[in-house]
């Protein structure tokens, strides 16, 4: 397999600056998918269990009869170095989760009123976990492990099905009270409005694609939302102290997310960048997802 190699771009070089001002990307919704997604969310409000499991057909291909939405099974566990890999990242996210947990306070103003702020979690959350060409146990991990630290009691994650073990694993593991086999936009309106076997949550956390994305812009209002997540991208803004295995493996993890990505490394440093990419080369062997690796890597990989 032959290595990959990356031109350097210089901010000082005009067409090198045009190129890297067209990262800056902008994600506007698309009149199209918030047509079709406004349809697929009044008809799930509508038709409830019934609805949701002709989209899983429609979309998933998968024929789920409304007693089957529940994913009700244990998960069995998956081998040892990715149970280890699971326990050992909860714990890095928990221990961060609880660093940053807003914590109460009180005082006494001017006028002497008691004045302070009070942060008490949402009763019942809804997480989406995408499915697709991967199972994203780290969403997983980072959603409902975060919620969990949070002190949510009920966390309701809906997965397109099949579920992938692991990622079945990792959702039990970080906490997850119940899980559904339910993808896409159809998934958000179960979320939101509820169903006849899913009740409707308070708010919903989660990244996904287009459609996901525009189905939680129109469910605000009746849940609340983390975020609006467009396309992947990352950046990585290095000096002469950076770990080169590091920022490969940071850049490497994010081609993974497959076409459209965006992967920019900056550094003062041509021996930093030189090693990162040769750091690159030398994980990528190991790594599964080959093809959507090195497609975005040649097309959507960039040094500074």
């Amino acid at each position: 397999m032959s290595a990959l190699t990356f031109p350097i771009l210089q901010t000082s070089r005009p067409a090198d600056a045009k190129k890297l001002a067209g990262l800056n990307r902008r994600a506007l919704p698309s009149l199209a998918i918030a047509q079709k997604v406004r349809s697929i969310l009044e008809d799930v409000r509508e038709g409830g269990d019934r609805a949701l499991c002709a989209y899983t057909k429609k979309f998933d291909g998968v024929a789920l009869k409304p007693g089957e939405i529940t994913l009700k099974s244990q998960p069995e566990d998956p081998p040892a170095p990715v149970r280890r890999a699971i326990s050992h990242s909860l714990r890095n996210i928990r221990l961060f989760s609880t660093g940053r947990r807003p914590r109460d306070w009180r005082g006494t103003n001017s006028e002497g009123a008691i004045v302070g702020e009070q942060y008490r979690p949402f009763e019942r959350v809804g997480v989406y976990v995408p499915g697709g060409t991967a199972p994203l146990v780290s969403t997983a991990l980072m959603t409902v492990g975060v919620a969990r630290v949070a002190g949510v009691k009920e966390i309701a994650v809906t997965t397109p099905p099949p579920v992938d073990n692991s990622l079945h694993y990792a959702l039990r593991a970080a906490g997850a009270t119940e899980i559904y086999h339910a993808g896409g936009a159809q998934a958000i309106a179960a979320l939101a409005f509820g169903t006849e076997t899913i009740p409707a949550v308070q708010m919903i956390a989660g990244p996904g694609n287009a459609y996901v994305v525009e189905a939680k812009r129109q469910a605000v209002g009746a849940v609340a939302i983390d975020l609006l997540p467009g396309p992947s991208e990352i950046a990585v803004l290095a000096d002469g102290t950076a770990n080169p295995k590091f920022v490969a493996a940071d850049l490497l993890a994010q081609a993974e997310h497959g076409p459209g990505s965006q992967v920019l490394m900056v550094s003062p440093s041509g021996k930093v960048l030189a090693r990162v990419q040769k750091e690159m080369n030398a994980q990528l062997p190991a790594l599964s997802r080959q093809a959507y690796l090195r497609d975005v890597l040649k097309q959507g990989t960039h040094f500074v």
